[in-house]
């Protein structure tokens, strides 16, 4: 089984969720366990996904999938970032993109890429 983390900013998690919907068959075909930051994860639970739930990002939630990256516990990353906004976590968002790239795991920010990671998941 492969997990994947899913992240989004507040602006983003409707498309999260739209984004989830249109890979459902893909991500129950793959065998794909979802792991999120808190909010992230209740919207998805809302729209029939299974994901477990970790804290929300501005409490530790992006350290916590970092922590899960450094054991080799994720596979992918989706983190639908809203470049728009301020975010009080910014250093620990940014902890987490850098630790997908020291450790080669796939991050995707917006879902044309997020579909093309999963196509060839």
């Amino acid at each position: 089984m492969k997990t994947v983390a899913i992240i989004a900013h507040n602006g983003k998690k409707a498309e999260m969720v739209q984004f989830l919907n249109n890979h459902k068959e893909a991500l129950q075909a793959k065998n794909i366990k979802l792991i999120s930051t808190g909010t992230t994860g209740a919207k998805a639970e809302s729209a029939g996904f299974e994901v477990e739930k970790l804290l929300s990002g501005p409490l530790g939630g992006d350290a916590q999938i970092a922590s899960r990256i450094t054991e080799g516990k994720v596979e992918m990353v989706i983190f639908f970032r809203d470049p728009l906004d301020k975010h009080p976590h910014e250093p620990d968002i940014f902890m987490l993109m850098r630790l997908c790239d020291v450790h080669d795991i796939p991050l995707a920010t917006n879902p044309a890429t997020a579909g093309l990671l999963m196509d060839a998941f």
